[in-house]
């Protein structure tokens, strides 16, 4: 570690290095941390008027946690049916989502890393991030638009004789869940495009000669040595997808809430800061914890994803 720091002043100067790591300091204590520490306190105090705060009655408590799990007491349930349902369905779907955008981005980051050259490449680079100068919320009413029952979607399959009556993508989510994948695939595409690009294309080319198939040569060539990008990309559609609102509140049928909506509520309707930070802080403990799980079964280490 002590080599490391010398290393880093050494390259940046004493000034501009002090400048980095304190800058970086700062925006982590700032904008990051001291965030999450008061919506981990909060998640734990009752929920009371301002004149009470720091009174008698501002103790801590389990009963936000309790109820998110258990429901109210004046239920008389075994269980919070709606909420840990909710909370079963977002993290399916974000895992799902995250398997489609691996699906679909590892063949592109592939051929813009190893087949496609000079100004082809750099036309699809512009291709794939052109699209997000516009603004997350004009791209959810985009998709819409496009997928609701008189949207081109619709009438192309329409006028092609495939369906003979439109379908409804919006109530079915199947809108929500084209919106979710196309608002992360960057995120999937360039840390996997990283990993790849740095590969020796002579191994490639030696695992053809040797007669491996296509698929043999991904599976124990590239996808070994490009596992760091394929977690790191994972990773944060996981997370992303798993705390999305604007997408979910947009897209989302009568019947997809959104565990992030659920949070939502509790700020902005309930009027209960407490609840809702109990209800966030276990979305992202559980996010994390399903992370740390899936590094350790494909045996990835932390610092293999930001190299």
């Amino acid at each position: 570690m002590k080599q490391y720091w010398n290393k880093f002043f050494l390259k940046n100067g004493g000034v501009v290095g002090s400048y980095l790591l304190l800058a970086v300091v700062i925006w982590l204590a700032i904008f990051i941390l001291l965030p999450q520490f008061f919506m981990f306190d909060f998640s734990f105090r009752f929920n009371l008027p301002p004149a009470e705060l720091g009174g008698a009655k501002d103790v801590y408590t389990l009963s936000h946690y309790k109820y998110m799990a258990f429901g109210s007491e004046e239920a008389g349930q075994t269980y919070n049916v709606v909420d840990v349902w909710v909370f079963v369905r977002t993290i399916l779907t974000a895992l799902f989502v995250t398997m489609f955008d691996l699906a679909l981005c590892y063949p592109i980051a592939y051929y813009l890393a190893h087949v496609a050259k000079g100004s082809w490449a750099r036309l699809m680079v512009l291709a794939l991030i052109i699209p997000y100068w516009v603004n997350e919320l004009l791209r959810a009413f985009a998709f819409k638009i496009m997928l609701g029952t008189t949207g081109i979607v619709n009438t192309f399959l329409l006028w092609l004789g495939v369906l003979d009556q439109p379908i409804d993508f919006i109530f079915e989510n199947y809108a929500l869940y084209a919106g979710l994948g196309y608002s992360f695939i960057l995120l999937m595409i360039f840390p996997i495009y990283n990993a790849v690009e740095s590969l020796d294309g002579n191994q490639i080319e030696a695992a053809r000669d040797l007669g491996s198939p296509w698929w043999r040569i991904h599976k124990r060539v590239v996808i070994p040595y490009a596992k760091a990008g394929i977690t790191s990309g994972c990773t944060m559609v996981f997370m992303l997808t798993a705390g999305a609102l604007a997408a979910p509140q947009i897209l989302g049928g009568p019947s997809s809430l959104w565990f992030t909506q659920i949070i939502y509520q509790w700020f902005n309707q309930g009027n209960n800061w407490n609840r809702g930070s109990a209800y966030a802080v276990f979305l992202l403990l559980s996010t994390i914890v399903i992370v740390l799980v899936v590094m350790r079964i494909f045996k990835v280490k932390m610092g293999e994803t930001v190299r």
